[in-house]
């Protein structure tokens, strides 16, 4: 019984000494705590609500101190702002991760007492027999707004913690110059979001637009009206405007399910929340795009606008007849890459060239539309000899130096080694030297004398021109009154005369296929050509680099006929067919009559 009790008698002291440990290291703890604490330089800091709010509005200010030993706070004067709520104190330590903080906090509510920029003096506390200062805050008082007769209405509170708002890179580009448009929402931290949708996407009319991928939305922290807000990107787009004027982005719509405080606490004092669907929508905002200088603007420049390089390259330069060769011209950098035409290269007659090859190697991302865009060209020499192809000049404008440059690349040689020599041309218009022949008849004697007889005339009055010119006036006043009623007839025919019209513009765009029947890659590229033309013109889009499925959706939304549009696709398809197989002189004159109607189908209802 004894020695139980001696082993309860060592247990416990043994529980003691731990425990003695246990506290003098947490007293070691504090100690260093508290000297980490007293260690930090004093500050007095003031933080408001709201920069900017309406003079029948509230704000809060804060004013904290991050040491422990603050004595005799003295607030300021709050001049021109009426006290309605505090002081409220509050203390705050934590020690996280080896790194502990204090701080002390007095908070007021206040009301402003007019409108107009207001300043928040400055606080001041003392600490270790030192008076600290907080620094002064202006506040922007603006118009009364109305506010509900229960603050607490969640429509009223949704409205005042949430933003969709529409941020412009630049207001005043030039025509052709990038500007970002990006869509953000804006939410206190008084609300959460639940859901979001988009009722309306804004349209960019008179802006060529491309969508900016987003990855996973990160939430940001920023300022919206002076005020600290969370925010994400919605949505961003490139935007170049293809005109001057005054062009409108309209506004984007929203429907947001918000979680608002009702004002009231649960059994365990936590904020009742209620979800209240709204419909939110950003301002509408206006571009004036400035149209490109004169001054300095070279007659070669196509629309060209940001910072380029321009290069022309050829694949071989010694070769033989029928023997390929590559011409590129590249344009790469940043700008508007995909809104201009390269220039075109020329050779000499005896290189045939065809039709370029459009390559484009482009991304769109938050620094812009950067890459390259090139034309490769094919030229196959005919004859034997040493031939120059000229050199290129490309222009562009760069908006950042308000200015236009000009590149110029150098002349090209191709020399053919082999193949048939080029006959020299005769000159027809040449003065041959021939030899002067004598004969008998070369030259007449001069004659001396004349004989002048008197001519017989006749009076005009009573002659038969007399009587015709009497008589003419009233045979083509009938003529004229019968040709104005045909005439009449004709213009009151309003669909004769757009058949006509549209006959004629047909003629038109078809006259160079026309003139190449029988030579079939010749009439195909000058088909399709004419084809891309009549868009081009009637549409005013660029439909050289777009897809027919691209082509089918812009006709579909123009209300063209689908038997019209399918017309239209099946002429451009064969035309890219026909020219790798074997084609008729029939076929191709039926070719080009398809393409006659369906351009006049397409004019008769665009």
């Amino acid at each position: 019984m004894n020695t139980y009790k001696i082993k309860i008698i060592n247990k416990t002291q043994e529980w003691l000494s731990q425990m003695g440990k246990v506290r003098g290291a947490f007293m070691l703890i504090f100690c260093l705590v508290t000297t980490f604490v007293a260690a930090q330089e004093a500050t007095l800091t003031a933080t408001v609500s709201k920069n900017k709010l309406a003079v029948n509005q509230r704000l809060r200010i804060e004013f904290t101190i991050n040491k422990q030993g603050g004595d005799n706070f003295s607030p300021p004067k709050f001049t021109n702002f009426k006290v309605v709520g505090g002081p409220s104190q509050s203390v705050s330590q934590s020690w996280v991760n080896g790194k502990t903080s204090f701080s002390q906090s007095y908070t007021y509510v206040l009301q402003p007492n007019k409108k107009g920029e207001l300043t928040i003096g400055e606080a001041s506390i003392k600490i270790s027999g030192k008076t600290i200062k907080s620094e002064a805050i202006k506040i922007i008082v603006l118009d009364a707004v109305d506010i509900p007769k229960n603050p607490n209405d969640p429509n009223y509170i949704a409205q005042q913690n949430i933003h969709l708002v529409a941020e412009i890179s630049k207001s005043r580009p030039y025509v052709g110059e990038g500007i970002y448009v990006e869509y953000r929402l804006y939410v206190s931290e008084n609300v959460s979001v639940y859901d979001t949708n988009v009722t309306e996407a804004p349209q960019y009319n008179g802006f060529w637009n491309q969508a900016i991928k987003i990855s996973n939305y990160p939430v940001k922290m920023g300022k919206y009206n002076g005020e600290d807000y969370r925010y994400i990107v919605l949505q961003k787009a490139l935007l170049i405007p293809t005109k001057t004027g005054n062009l409108t982005i309209d506004p984007m719509k929203m429907d947001i399910v918000i979680g608002v405080p009702t004002g009231r606490a649960d059994f365990f004092g936590n904020v009742i929340t209620r979800n209240v669907q709204k419909e939110f929508a950003s301002a509408k905002k206006v571009i004036n795009p400035r149209s490109l200088p004169l001054e300095g603007k070279p007659t070669n420049f196509t629309g060209a606008v940001g910072d380029f390089n321009f290069d022309v390259t050829l694949s071989k330069e010694v070769l033989k007849a029928n023997e390929s060769s590559q011409i590129k011209v590249a344009v790469s950098g940043k700008g508007n890459l995909k809104l201009f035409e390269l220039p075109e290269v020329t050779t000499p007659v005896e290189l045939e060239k065809y039709q370029p090859e459009r390559k484009e190697k482009v991304q769109v991302n938050s620094s812009g539309v950067s890459g390259e865009i090139s034309d490769l060209y094919t030229v196959v020499p005919q004859y034997k000899g040493k031939y120059k192809i000229p050199n290129v000049s490309f222009s562009y404008f760069n908006p950042n130096e308000r200015k236009y440059h000009t590149i110029t690349t150098d002349d090209f040689f191709v020399d053919v080694l082999e193949g048939k020599e080029l006959k020299p041309a005769i000159d027809t218009n040449a003065t041959q030297k021939q030899d002067v022949v004598s004969t008998g008849n070369n030259f007449r004697y001069i004659q001396t004398k004349s004989n002048l007889e008197l001519v017989d005339t006749e009076d005009f009055f009573k002659s038969n021109l007399f009587y015709i010119l009497l008589l003419l006036p009233l045979i083509t006043i009938p003529i004229g009154v019968f040709i104005a009623k045909k005439a009449e007839e004709r213009s009151n025919d309003l669909i004769g005369n757009k058949l006509r019209k549209a006959e004629k513009l047909a003629k038109k765009y078809l006259s160079e296929a026309q003139k190449q029947l029988g030579k079939k890659e010749a009439f195909y590229e000058a088909l399709e050509r004419a084809l891309h033309n009549y868009l081009k013109a009637k549409l005013g889009i660029e439909t050289a680099d777009i897809s027919k499925e691209k082509i089918t959706e812009i006709l579909e939304n123009k209300k063209v006929e689908p038997t019209t549009i399918i017309q239209f696709i099946e002429v451009l398809k064969h035309s890219d067919m026909a020219r790798y197989s074997q084609i008729t002189n029939t076929e191709m004159e039926a070719e080009f009559e398809r393409a006659k109607q369906v351009i006049v189908q397409l004019d008769k209802q665009l």
